[in-house]
């Protein structure tokens, strides 16, 4: 079968050009001992920079430094990359590249590229806010206790508390940082500043800040200390350290960001891009690039852009006549925006029967899925609600990766923040994309590959990793998941959604498009709510370039695989493509058309 790719094929040339081929690999014998030599060097490398981060570890399973939060000073961005660039140069004084296997040297080009893309970046760092509407220490302390600190032993409880202390260190870096951005006339949006503030309140609401329930963190450390049935004295004198440290350190912590707030909020005007900060436009340029991994500009990606939402309308065009509406596609998206029998229950039993259709979505895909992969991911996949104290910042969907020994699933979350706002015909198509085949296929099986470095299983590429994503979605239509026209109409919402973002990032970053202006278009060619709307237009103001990735990286998917398919013939078999797609983890677009390249001269002899 093929998918649908006329979208993606509007223009004869590629969107991303390869760079010149690696050259052929030596005799294996010789290769051999210099690849394991590059593994360990890179793995040992990889474990020296993850010590800079105690949270890291902790995301990917690990313990180490388990009592530590990251350290959020300017300094520490300095220390980071001054390790990579000595590792840098120490893998090219020890290993000519000429000496190394197919898949070692695709190694080496990546840690380089990593390496440099960090030296590039590295002058503008001062212009990213650390609190914004896409999440702050706030909201990411309370999640990585949550969600990923195990609370195993009693030395595991203790160290729990001691980063609830921590945070108190970790608020006063950050909120120099934010000072000092603002006294250097480097102020966030006006957007930011009420679900910042109102998500980190919902952090310190309850015991043993006032009265009522437990609080969001205080309800977690009670539920882990429970489980470990220790001595009544130990539990009740660990509970009463937690409530110490709650309503001392951690609590003074929040108070010095709100304080930070209530003094920074009066000083912006508005919503601005990337355009109105200090060196703004090669802030941005640099923001495309390391998100889309190409030299694409500006203007080619928001022309790139307009003809994606073109092409796409016809598509929605299509399906608007074959389920008979007679209005204009504007109106189709009015029906599907508000048409009661497109939306569920803005209630507790609204938000379970959305995650158990999300859940169906994700079985069917696993039953379909040998038909189109050779490999699965081992971990298994969760579908879970974003929980209730970081609804207001959390975007509509993501995807939390498993850890890296295997003891957290994958867990798909979806923010059912106002049910209202939800869409039925969107279900489907979310699922195959946050989920199966989308990430779940890719960042869980890229986890469990083996003989690659470490930097290459837990690191990612975000046009490679979105475009999968975006990939996925089409996908999941190939693979019979979309049972009527709707979800199929729910499928390319999201893809021009994606298309849209290709507009809206470019028009507010090198455009100067307003918030209201970037909404209209939004709007205007979507149906998607007018809550995610608004929180998808915030987010392209507060993350430059990321936007642009997954279209990026699709558009390159879909041009590969019509390659394949037209070189291959009837040679040509999907589950073999997916693999050269995924078997070497995340790569830069280039990279990937190589390996995919590689893949098809294999196949054809």
């Amino acid at each position: 079968m093929r998918i649908v790719l006329a979208l993606m094929l509007l223009s004869a040339s590629p969107i991303v050009q390869a760079s010149a081929p690696l050259p052929a690999p030596g005799p294996a014998a010789s290769t051999t001992a210099q690849d394991a030599a590059l593994l360990k060097f890179l793995d040992e490398a990889y474990d020296r920079q993850l010590d800079l981060s105690p949270e890291s570890l902790t995301q990917l399973g690990f313990k180490t430094h388990y009592d530590r939060l990251d350290d959020y000073t300017d300094a520490a961005a300095i220390r980071a990359q001054a390790l990579s660039e000595r590792q840098l140069k120490a893998m090219r004084a020890r290993f000519p590249p000429e000496q190394l296997g197919e898949s070692a040297r695709v190694s080496f080009r990546l840690f380089e590229y990593e390496v440099e893309r960090g030296r590039q970046s590295l002058p503008f760092r001062k212009l990213r806010f650390p609190v914004s509407t896409n999440g702050s220490p706030a909201g990411d302390i309370p999640v990585l206790l949550i969600n990923n600190h195990k609370v195993d032993t009693l030395a595991d409880a203790r160290a729990y508390i001691a980063r609830l202390r921590d945070t108190e260190r970790v608020m006063r870096e950050v909120t120099t940082t934010m000072r000092e951005q603002a006294a250097a006339g480097i102020i966030p949006n006006k957007v930011n500043f009420a679900p910042a503030r109102a998500d980190a309140r919902a952090v310190v609401t309850g015991v043993p800040f006032d009265a009522g329930a437990d609080s969001t963190v205080m309800a977690d450390f009670r539920k882990k200390v429970t489980a470990l049935h220790l001595p009544a004295a130990t539990q009740a004198t660990l509970l009463e350290d937690a409530r110490a440290a709650l309503t001392g350190p951690f609590r003074r912590g929040y108070d010095m960001l709100f304080a930070t707030l209530d003094a920074i909020e009066p000083l912006s005007k508005g919503n601005f891009g990337a355009w109105s900060l200090p060196n703004g436009a090669a802030f941005y340029a640099d923001r495309l690039k390391s998100a889309t991994t190409t030299d694409l500009t500006a203007d080619q990606i928001h022309a790139l852009g307009l003809r994606q939402v073109a092409a796409i309308r016809q598509e929605m065009e299509a399906i608007k006549r074959e389920v008979g509406f007679t209005g204009t596609l504007e109106q189709f998206f009015d029906k599907v925006r508000t048409d009661p029998q497109f939306k569920y229950p803005n209630t507790a039993g609204g938000r379970e029967q959305y995650l158990g259709d999300a859940r169906g979505v994700i079985a069917s895909v696993m039953t379909a899925a040998p038909r189109y992969f050779r490999v699965l991911p081992k971990a298994p996949l969760e579908v879970r609600a974003v929980e209730k104290w970081r609804e207001k910042t959390a975007s509509t969907a993501f995807y939390n990766p498993p850890s890296a020994d295997g003891s957290r699933p994958g867990i798909y979350y979806v923010n059912l923040v106002d049910m209202n706002q939800t869409q039925k015909v969107q279900v489907a198509g979310i699922a195959a994309h946050e989920g199966a085949p989308g990430h779940h296929f890719q960042i869980a099986r890229q986890q469990e590959l083996v003989g690659i470095p470490k930097f290459r299983k837990f690191g990612g590429y975000g046009a490679y990793v979105e475009g999968w994503g975006l990939y996925s979605e089409r996908l999941a239509n190939e693979m019979g998941i979309y049972k009527d026209p709707y979800a199929r109409f729910g499928m390319l919402s999201l893809q021009v959604w994606r298309a849209i973002r290709l507009v809206l990032d470019t028009g507010i970053h090198s455009k100067r498009w307003t918030r209201e202006q970037a909404i209209a278009y939004f709007r205007a060619n979507s149906s998607v709510s007018d809550t995610d709307i608004a929180r998808e237009v915030d987010r392209y103001f507060n993350w430059p370039g990321q936007a642009t990735s997954y279209m990026v990286g699709q558009l390159k998917i879909a041009e590969l695989r019509a390659r394949a398919e037209r070189e291959l013939g009837p040679r040509f078999d999907i589950r073999d493509f997916h693999e050269a797609v995924l078997d070497q983890g995340a790569l830069p677009l280039d990279v990937l058309d190589e390996q995919v390249g590689r893949y098809i001269a294999a196949h054809r002899q």
